[in-house]
């Protein structure tokens, strides 16, 4: 499978809603007291927004016929005059979701390493994004690509 990433368009919304009811499901299965299941995390009319958005891009991975097989959401975070942070660019990535039949096949590594890539071009200090617990090979696969631990957030169900 030939794989190019690019920037989503309008275009893309449909399979993209398709994909984030993936992504529903997988935490939907890890923690169903959290998480819906057959969701999706974006309605339409937000996504339409968000590929607007150029603090806010979305990434796309494509095959050789435009068919959608994977994305990255991610939020340029600027932290210039912060109290407390130095001034730095951060990219937060938002989502990142390969679809189930493509999985396994290098696409999130290609969507990752261009996310990253991406990232360093416009100034950024580093690439964050928040894994759940209930999904280890997603763990896996980021630490696989030189992520590291950053912090923790932690819970005790009542």
């Amino acid at each position: 499978m030939r794989i190019s990433i690019r920037r989503a368009l309008k275009k893309d919304i449909p399979r993209i809603q398709q994909l984030l009811t993936q992504v529903c499901n997988v935490h939907n299965e890890g923690r169903p007291d959290i998480f819906k299941k057959d969701c999706q995390k974006y309605r339409e009319d937000e996504l339409e927004l968000l590929i607007e958005d150029s603090t806010r891009p979305i990434f796309v991975g494509v095959d050789e016929d435009d068919n959608v097989v994977g994305y990255g959401f991610c939020v340029i975070i600027d932290y210039t005059g912060n109290n407390v942070i130095v001034d730095r660019r951060e990219l937060y990535i938002d989502d990142l979701c390969v679809d189930e039949k493509a999985r396994g096949t290098g696409v999130g590594g290609m969507l990752f390493d261009f996310i990253k890539t991406y990232a360093k071009e416009i100034g950024c200090y580093h690439v964050t994004l928040n894994v759940w617990a209930c999904n280890p090979g997603a763990m896996a696969f980021y630490e696989s690509r030189g992520m590291k631990l950053l912090k923790n957030e932690m819970e005790v169900i009542l």
